[in-house]
C-alpha cells in the first residue's frame, strides 16, 4: 500500500484524481436525484446549506469528521505496511468498553481532563487488543488480515451486546446501556472555538475529541515519516520479502503496526461515549469503521488527505441528514445510495480514471543522445 501510485504528478495523484473520483460520484447521484422527480442543483443547495450554512451545520459537519479522521487514520497505518485493516468496527466497539471503564471509574472523583486521559488510554489498548490476535494470526499461522478482521467484528458486536446486557447496564434500566456518566466523564464541547469565528453550534455536540484526532493526525504524521520505525513499515509494505532480507523483522513489524492501527480505531469511541452519548451504548460506531477504508484511500493514506476527506464525508452525513428534511421525496435511502457512490468511486474504483491520466500527465521519457545511440 505504500508503493508509489503510478508515475503521475503528486497535484495529480493526490489532489486531480480524488476530485475526478468525488465529481463523478455527485454527478450519478444528479442523475438519481433527476430519475426519482427532484431537481438536483436543488439538492445540492439543500445538502452544502445543511453542513455549512450555519455554526450548528459546520458542527455536526465537524463532529462527523471526527468520528473519521480516527478510523482513517487507523486504516491508513495498516495500509502503509501493507495489510488491510478491515475491523475498524470491532476495534471501536472495544475501544467504547475502555472509555466507559475509565469514565465509570473516575467521573465522580476526577475533573474530565484527568477522566479524558484515561479513558484515551483505554480506549487505544482496548482497540489495540482486539487487532492483536489478528496480527498475530497473519504474522505466525499466514491467516489472511481480511478474513479475520472482518470476523472480529462480528464478535465484538456480540461480545457488546453480552456485556450491556448482562454486565454494565444500569440497574433499574430496561434500554442495554451504562448510567450516565457524571460531569468529569463528559468532554467539553466546542462552542468557545466557533464562537471565535462568530458561530453558534447550537445543540451540535461538537467536543474536545476533535482536537485529540488532530493530535493524533499529527502523530501519525511523525510516526510513518519521521521515524524509524515508520520507515520499517512503509518498507514492509512496499516489498515484504525485501524488507525481511534488509533485516526488519516480519512479525513484530505487522503485529506493532496493527496494534497502532487498532488503538487509533479504538480512540474513536471517545467521540460518541465521552463528547455526545455520555454513556456507552449498543449501535454506537454506526458504521464509521467501515467509512474510514474510503477515508483513507482518498485521503492517499496522508493524515492531511485524511483530515479533508473525512470532512466530505461529514458533508455528506450532515448535508444528507437536512437534504431528506428538505425534500422530503429524497428519502434516507437515496442519501445512503449517494454516499454509498461517493465510497465506491474513492474506493473500489479510485484507480478508474488512473490510465487516462496517466496518458495525459505522466512525465515522457527523454530521447536518448546520440552519443548513448551510438553505444
Amino acid at each position: 500500500m505504500s508503493v508509489p501510485l503510478g508515475t503521475l504528478p503528486r497535484w495529480v495523484n493526490f489532489g486531480l484524481l480524488p476530485l475526478l473520483n468525488v465529481a463523478v460520484a455527485f454527478a450519478l447521484s444528479g442523475l438519481v436525484v433527476l430519475f426519482i422527480g427532484e431537481n438536483p442543483i436543488e439538492a445540492v443547495k439543500y445538502l452544502v446549506q445543511g453542513a455549512l450554512g450555519d455554526g450548528e451545520g459546520i458542527a455536526f459537519t465537524l463532529y462527523y469528521a471526527t468520528n473519521f479522521i480516527f478510523t482513517g487514520l487507523a486504516v491508513a497505518v495498516a495500509f502503509h505496511g501493507g495489510l488491510f485493516n478491515i475491523g475498524g468496527e470491532g476495534q471501536v466497539y472495544l475501544g467504547g468498553l475502555g472509555v466507559a471503564f475509565g469514565a465509570l471509574a473516575l467521573d465522580r472523583i476526577m475533573p474530565w481532563y484527568i477522566t479524558a486521559v484515561v479513558a484515551t488510554a483505554g480506549a487505544f489498548a482496548f482497540g489495540a487488543l482486539w487487532a492483536f490476535i489478528p496480527a498475530w494470526l497473519q504474522a505466525k499461522r499466514g491467516s489472511h488480515i481480511v478474513i479475520t478482521t472482518i470476523m472480529f467484528n462480528f464478535i465484538a458486536a456480540a461480545l457488546m451486546v453480552y456485556l450491556l446486557v448482562n454486565v454494565i447496564k444500569q440497574p433499574g434500566n430496561m434500554s442495554p446501556q451504562t448510567r450516565l456518566f457524571e460531569e468529569g466523564g463528559q468532554l467539553p464541547k466546542l462552542g468557545w472555538l466557533m464562537q471565535v469565528f462568530g458561530l453558534d453550534i447550537g445543540a451540535a455536540p461538537f467536543n474536545v475529541s476533535f482536537l485529540i484526532a488532530l493530535i493524533a493526525a499529527f502523530a501519525v504524521w511523525l510516526l510513518i515519516w519521521r521515524t524509524r520505525f515508520g520507515y520499517e513499515i512503509r518498507t514492509m509494505g512496499t516489498n515484504a520479502t525485501a524488507a525481511v532480507y534488509a533485516g526488519i523483522p516480519y512479525v513484530k513489524t505487522v503485529v506493532v503496526t496493527m496494534l497502532i492501527s487498532g488503538g487509533l480505531a479504538g480512540m474513536m469511541a471517545l467521540n460518541p461515549v465521552m463528547g455526545d452519548a455520555g454513556k456507552l451504548q449498543i449501535d454506537f460506531p454506526a458504521g464509521a469503521g467501515f467509512v474510514g477504508i474510503a477515508v483513507a484511500l482518498m485521503g492517499r493514506s496522508h493524515p492531511v488527505g485524511i483530515i479533508i476527506a473525512s470532512i466530505l464525508f461529514g458533508v455528506l452525513y450532515q448535508g444528507g441528514a437536512a437534504l431528506a428534511f428538505d425534500m422530503p421525496n429524497i428519502s434516507r435511502e437515496v442519501i445512503i445510495l449517494i454516499q454509498g457512490l461517493v465510497i465506491l468511486f474513492a474506493g473500489a474504483l479510485e484507480h478508474m480514471f488512473r490510465p487516462a491520466l496517466i496518458a495525459l500527465f505522466a512525465p515522457k521519457p527523454k530521447a536518448a543522445a546520440p552519443a548513448a545511440r551510438a553505444a
